[in-house]
């Protein structure tokens, strides 16, 4: 990845109180190629994941990029042995799917695995805010969230061209995040036709297509907006760098993310005590 060994990009995010937890609980402090390992020790997921591994009222211990790794690599470890995944239907339903070993194949690159880490840590904290567009000849104000991607889209149109493959970038990244981690609320959210509308142009979908793409549940909208997202983003970059060819994987298998996503969020990330991520508001 750009010359960078993947621990190496595991050790660029844990912080100190991180590596003095991983001591503690190993009995050694892991350089950066031993991360990604130690990572993966289960004595090291029921620190941060085990029963009563943060009391009522104290704080966490744990960064939030270090309880995602190590949530990821614990899938890992999951799906090494699962015969089928369940999948949300509706809302608290789950049916069986048999794509266990394409789940396993996705998780089995070091690359993607730290891509999904940084996706799940990046929306910790959710950017939003105002900018200015010209309509019609008059000056008005937007707003934007992270967390919309029909508010986030509208800034294609307002930003200079060198910064459209990282909103492009970051539509991906909130599809795939949204439909992987809050299926559910996806679900149920119904963007209706006018935002459906928007949000296929701003994917530039072909018109022919975009009748039979409206008529999809948003779930499924989402996971082919968010792969042509990340695909404009590879097409506009003005450097194809490492980082990039993990984008172009991701957006190739696109739903295979979106389910590995559901499986941490359902068994790891989702609960009255997770303190992590929010539901996001309507």
């Amino acid at each position: 990845m750009d010359g960078t060994s993947v621990g190496s990009q595991y050790a660029e995010h844990v912080t100190e109180a991180d590596l003095r937890l991983l001591t503690a609980v190993t009995g050694r402090t892991p350089g950066p190629e031993a991360l990604p390992g130690v990572l993966a020790e289960p004595q090291v997921f029921e620190a941060i994941f085990g029963p009563g591994a943060t009391p009522a009222g104290q704080a966490v211990l744990a960064s939030p990029f270090l309880a995602f790794a190590v949530a990821v690599q614990r899938a890992t470890a999951d799906l090494a042995t699962m015969g089928y995944v369940p999948e949300r239907s509706l809302a608290r339903q789950r049916v069986p799917v048999f794509d266990a070993p394409a789940l396993r194949d996705f998780l089995g690159s070091a690359d993607r695995r730290l891509f999904l880490t940084e996706l799940l840590t990046s929306f910790t904290r959710v950017a939003s805010g105002r900018y200015r567009v010209t309509v019609g000849g008059r000056s008005r104000t937007r707003r934007f969230s992270e967390l919309d991607p029909i508010r986030l889209a509208g800034l294609l149109d307002a930003v200079p061209e060198d910064s459209r493959p990282g909103v492009y970038r970051r539509l991906g990244d909130v599809a795939l995040f949204l439909s992987g981690v809050f299926p559910d609320y996806v679900a149920n959210r119904m963007f209706g036709p006018v935002n459906v509308a928007r949000l296929l142009r701003a994917a530039h979908v072909p018109t022919p297509d975009r009748e039979r793409l409206a008529a999809t549940p948003d779930l499924e909208l989402l996971e082919h907006l968010g792969a042509r997202w990340y695909r404009s983003a590879l097409a506009l970059a003005p450097v194809q760098t490492g980082r990039l060819a993990v984008v172009a994987e991701v957006a190739d298998q696109f739903r295979q993310a979106r389910r590995v996503l559901n499986h941490i969020a359902d068994r790891y990330l989702i609960g009255p005590d997770n303190p992590w991520l929010a539901v996001p508001g309507p």
